[in-house]
């Protein structure tokens, strides 16, 4: 009976000192986490990749910046002024100058059903 209630004791023990370390790093965690403005700059989730292979019309000369989540891609002159932007609507992708005017309009091919 004694050496049942011994192991009951060592074994609470055991836990007790087991679980008290856990507790006491749930309140360090709180000063370890990062403020809104550093989540900002380096924001904890992947950047999105798309194909942007369709996209053929691309302005001579100037850089292209993909822009993956609006699902578009921005165009930059030489001098770092932007020159337009292009993005895909619905079965088209529409090319905009630096004023935001549609300038072309590129059909894409509709999947077909095999």
């Amino acid at each position: 009976m004694q050496d049942k209630m011994l192991r009951w004791l060592m074994l609470s023990a055991c836990l007790a000192a087991w679980a008290t370390p856990a507790l006491a790093d749930d309140d360090d965690e709180g000063s370890k986490t990062q403020s809104m403005h550093q989540l900002a700059a380096h924001p904890p989730i992947p950047s999105a990749h798309k194909d942007f292979s369709q996209f053929r019309y691309r302005p001579i000369g100037d850089k292209v910046v993909e822009q993956a989540d609006a699902n578009r891609l921005l165009f930059w002159t030489p001098q770092g002024t932007p020159d337009g932007y292009a993005e895909r609507l619905g079965n088209a992708i529409v090319y905009y100058d630096r004023t935001g005017k549609a300038i072309r309009v590129q059909p894409l091919a509709l999947p077909t059903d095999e």
